[in-house]
């Protein structure tokens, strides 16, 4: 097998397995199983065609063919859109939406996991091209240890301290602790809700975590995972029975109530701990420079 073939084949099997290990079917339902996983499995399939063949090429000289990366590039922006869609009709039905902060994130995530894959192909391929088959095989496993570290970001755990209150009731208004939650009208909904709420604070631990925790699409995305996970007490056309979030203005705490299905208190809240920090919620203002 000449050196040109030889780059292309472990280019391609490189970023396909970077692929198949970043391919990750959960609750939150991308990709749905099993034809879900087939599409993203044959679009890194292609990614990672197009990243090993761009060296050889280069060095042909075949310049023509390093002109399907950028017409990979308008591929891989079509699976954002297609992602963005599907999951903005999903959500119509749920009874604790996403929310579309993080429908963004998970469609950002499609489109950035097929570059990654390039990427493995294309480093692993040059290697070869560049020297022999066996750096370019070393190359490409800490191509994909590496990957492996790009499969998710920050999460709540490590921005905010989470913990359970006591709801308590003043009148018609609901408080987790000291944070007032909303007004409740219906006696029979506040009875419902203290039976079966629980309580939730979350403390930023900077300037920087508090701005990230007030985002609403992430506040949404936390209420969404709790009740996906754990399920909801309520149905369709329940407005007073629908998680809720509100912010303590004074020092940034994140006042919640939920209502788990299953009441497991040290689950809920190493689920909050768990929930992805969105990339649209990030914000550090304690990194301004003012000389700028």
């Amino acid at each position: 097998m000449d050196k040109e073939t030889l780059a292309i084949v472990l280019g391609v099997a490189i970023g396909f397995i970077t692929r198949l290990l970043l391919l990750q079917s959960d609750y939150r339902q991308y990709p749905t199983y099993p034809h879900g996983q087939v599409i993203h499995l044959a679009l890194g399939l292609i990614a990672s065609a197009l990243g090993a063949v761009a060296i050889p090429a280069l060095l042909k000289p075949d310049y023509t063919a390093v002109t399907f990366l950028s017409l990979a590039a308008q591929q891989f922006r079509d699976v954002r859109n297609m992602e963005r869609q599907a999951l903005q009709k999903l959500d119509e039905n749920e009874l604790v939406p996403r929310g579309f902060s993080y429908i963004e994130g998970i469609a950002m995530v499609f489109e950035g996991r097929n570059y990654i894959v390039i990427l493995a192909s294309l480093f692993t391929s040059a290697t070869v091209m560049f020297g022999n088959w066996i750096f370019g095989l070393i190359v490409g496993v800490v191509v994909i240890f590496l990957s492996s570290f790009l499969k998710s970001g920050k999460t709540m755990g490590q921005i905010g301290f989470v913990y359970e209150v006591p709801l308590r009731v003043k009148g018609p208004s609901l408080y987790a602790d000291d944070i007032y939650l909303m007004n409740i009208g219906l006696e029979d909904n506040l009875k419902r809700i203290m039976e079966n709420g629980v309580g939730i604070i979350i403390k930023p631990r900077n300037a920087s975590s508090r701005i990230t925790i007030s985002n609403l699409g992430q506040r949404q995305a936390i209420l969404h995972d709790v009740s996906s996970i754990l399920g909801v007490f309520r149905d369709s056309g329940e407005p007073a029975l629908t998680p809720l979030a509100k912010l303590d203005l004074k020092d940034g705490r994140l006042g919640l109530v939920l209502l788990p299905q299953e009441r497991n208190i040290p689950r809920l809240i190493k689920i909050i701990e768990n929930v992805p920090v969105l990339e649209s919620a990030v914000r550090k203002p304690n990194q301004f420079d003012e000389k700028k």
